[in-house]
């Protein structure tokens, strides 16, 4: 494929063919010009899509806000000494649980690496190209109590966390939610259930939530739309901060 002259370069950026331009430029000649035509677009559309596909995997990665962005499930450590499973890790990160809309509890002790696991759903998430985004509970009641503060921010609020098909909430219940919180969780439980998965990283198991989220109507309200469709992971209490600052040390 012969270079490109500068008229048609100028209709491939208009057109936002970035990648494909790039790759018809980067194209080796000496190993492609002996093939007919039809092979060397594909290679050429091959690459362009290859680089279209990173830099969109990349986008959604960066907008995710995950605190741990390296976060990887195929580089869990010692999974045996912490009693995680490793077949179920394996099914989470094909990410099918997103498309039947289930919900994932990581539950376990401080330091269990809840937060580490989340951020790895949600890496996964984003490189199966599923909008996903992280939020800490005390971060998410921060920007609700702001969006109070706003002509029409409250609605703005739930529509935009509503809205991903991945929402990773950590420090679950970490503090008691207020009132307002209450009534925002139903309402953005309410519709997130049966359209979209949310991820819950806690340190409180089941039996303790009913309690935490204030014992009365919205209590029952949220954890009805949590509980029924949700894979629960044990962390256990083997606290990897600890053993990281000893492997490091």
């Amino acid at each position: 494929m012969s270079r490109l002259d500068t008229e048609t370069k100028r209709k491939l950026r208009e057109m936002n063919a970035g990648e494909l331009l790039e790759a018809i430029d980067t194209q080796d000649e000496t190993l492609s010009i002996s093939l007919p035509f039809e092979d060397r677009l594909r290679l050429v559309v091959d690459d362009a899509y290859a680089s279209f596909t990173h830099a969109k995997v990349s986008g959604l990665i960066r907008r995710a806000g995950l605190r741990y962005p390296n976060a990887d499930l195929r580089r869990i450590d010692l999974l045996d000494e912490r009693g995680l499973d490793r077949p179920l890790l394996s099914q989470l990160g094909t990410c099918s649980f997103v498309a039947r809309q289930q919900n994932v509890v990581f539950q376990g002790f401080t330091g269990s690496g809840k937060s580490y696991l989340g951020c790895a759903i949600a890496k996964r998430a984003c490189e199966h190209r599923i909008r996903a985004h992280y939020v800490r509970m005390p971060d998410l009641e921060e920007a609700w109590v702001a969006a109070q503060d706003t002509p029409g921010g409250s609605g703005k609020f739930l529509r935009k966390y509503a809205a991903f098909n991945l929402l990773v909430i950590d420090e679950w219940l970490l503090d008691r939610p207020t009132e307002s919180m209450r009534t925002m969780l139903l309402e953005l439980m309410e519709r997130r259930y049966g359209e979209t998965s949310t991820v819950f990283c806690t340190q409180y198991s089941q039996k303790d939530w009913h309690q935490r989220l204030g014992s009365g109507v919205h209590a029952d309200a949220i954890m009805d739309r949590i509980i029924h469709n949700t894979i629960w992971v044990e962390t256990g209490s083997y606290n990897m901060r600890e053993h990281t600052a000893l492997v490091t040390a």
